[in-house]
């Protein structure tokens, strides 16, 4: 995907339709002068459906939608014929797209499954008839219900990758590279920091045609939860995944405190994210021999770990088994 069509944040302004008013009516025919009411109902107002798609992975479609306004409902009619409904507006979203309200930021709900709907603004509902006030003491009721007004607000919508694994690092750390060799994914890859700028998913196929899914994110930087470099935009996509599997390069200067500083950014966006799974994978160990790296095993974080090389190929049967098992834990 290119990173330009990549949009996980946009805000709108959604309107249901007002519900059709009720009917004032009395049966008239050439029979008949002074019938009984038959005023019909009005219809209801249509809604603003958000609808999980599976097939799309970005917000763009909606980025230059500002407004969104359903059908008002049709009045009710004579001999007691209801108004037809407003027609919905339909919207679809991808999975893991949250809605949010945006004066108070309040979550209304996320969208996690393909075809699942999710009322963001219900119509408003149709006014009833005068033939529903009929009574034994009033046998002519001249009023009826106006139909009640939709509903309107301004929504922001975030995606949210949906993905088991979500790579996490310091740019140009290799995690693109792994992504490409362990899955069918094809993120952009070059020798200089931020060569991805959106995030990318990768399907892992595993032991007995078992598979997961890893998403790629934009480097970190010391300081993304600041808002400084790319960190930020992405870090709630990280949010999402159950195992957090972080990479450091073999030849940084020092292996644990690149952890811990990236642990810290994490900390500082959602401490909750430290509840996660987490995995050290020290990349490019191609780069080290036997010796070197079991000088520097001593001196790792006391989580999972492995060392491997994307290039070579080193340890990453070893990588998938240890998620595998995080996974599943």
């Amino acid at each position: 995907m290119a990173e330009a069509n990549f949009i996980d944040y946009v805000k709108i302004h959604c309107t249901s339709g007002k519900g059709g008013a009720g009917s004032m009516h009395f049966h008239r025919d050439k029979r008949t002068t002074t019938g009984g009411p038959d005023g019909g109902n009005g219809g209801r107002g249509g809604h603003v459906i958000l609808r999980g798609n599976r097939h799309q992975f970005t917000l763009l479609h909606l980025k230059y939608r500002k407004h969104v306004k359903a059908e008002n409902g049709n009045p009710g009619t004579a001999n007691n014929k209801f108004g037809s409904e407003g027609a919905d507006v339909i919207l679809d979203v991808p999975l893991g797209t949250v809605a949010k309200d945006a004066e108070t930021g309040d979550t209304l709900f996320e969208i996690t499954e393909d075809g699942e709907d999710q009322i963001l603004m219900e119509g408003g509902r149709g006014g009833l008839g005068n033939t529903n006030f009929k009574t034994s003491v009033n046998q002519s009721p001249r009023y009826a219900q106006p139909g009640e007004e939709g509903e309107e607000s301004w929504i922001i919508l975030e995606l949210k990758v949906l993905a088991d694994v979500g790579l996490v690092g310091f740019p140009n750390a290799g995690k693109s590279t792994l992504l490409s060799v362990i899955s069918a994914a094809k993120p952009k890859i070059a020798n200089y920091e931020f060569t991805t700028l959106a995030p990318n998913l990768g399907m892992v196929a595993y032991r007995n045609n078992h598979s997961f899914v890893i998403a790629d994110i934009p480097g970190i930087i010391e300081g993304a939860s600041e808002g400084k470099g790319l960190g930020l935009r992405f870090l709630r996509h990280i949010e999402r995944n159950s195992v957090l599997l972080f990479m450091v390069p073999a030849d940084a200067d020092d292996i644990k405190s690149e952890y811990h500083i990236l642990l810290n950014e994490l900390k500082e966006y959602n401490p909750e994210l430290l509840d996660k799974e987490r995995i050290l994978a020290v990349t490019k160990s191609d780069l080290a021999d036997e010796e070197l790296i079991e000088e520097m095993k001593k001196d790792l974080p006391d989580i999972p770990h492995v060392f491997i090389s994307s290039v070579s190929q080193k340890g990453l049967t070893e990588l998938k088994d240890i998620i595998w098992r995080a996974l599943n834990s």
